[in-house]
């Protein structure tokens, strides 16, 4: 029963750090997409107003 146990924390405790690293990459993939269209939208009005003038 305690080596039971003790491979079933092991496997626990691997989910919950792949859970946390899996986390940790979405936010700073979101975070970096949000950076680059906010990027592209500001290039995108800059040509817009050398287009009306």
């Amino acid at each position: 029963m305690i080596e039971y146990s003790d491979k079933l924390y092991k496997k626990v405790s691997g989910a919950g750090k792949v859970g946390i690293c899996l986390g940790i990459i979405s936010i700073v993939t979101g975070i970096a997409v949000g950076v680059i269209s906010i990027i592209f939208g500001s290039i995108l009005l800059n040509i817009r107003n050398q287009l009306i003038d």
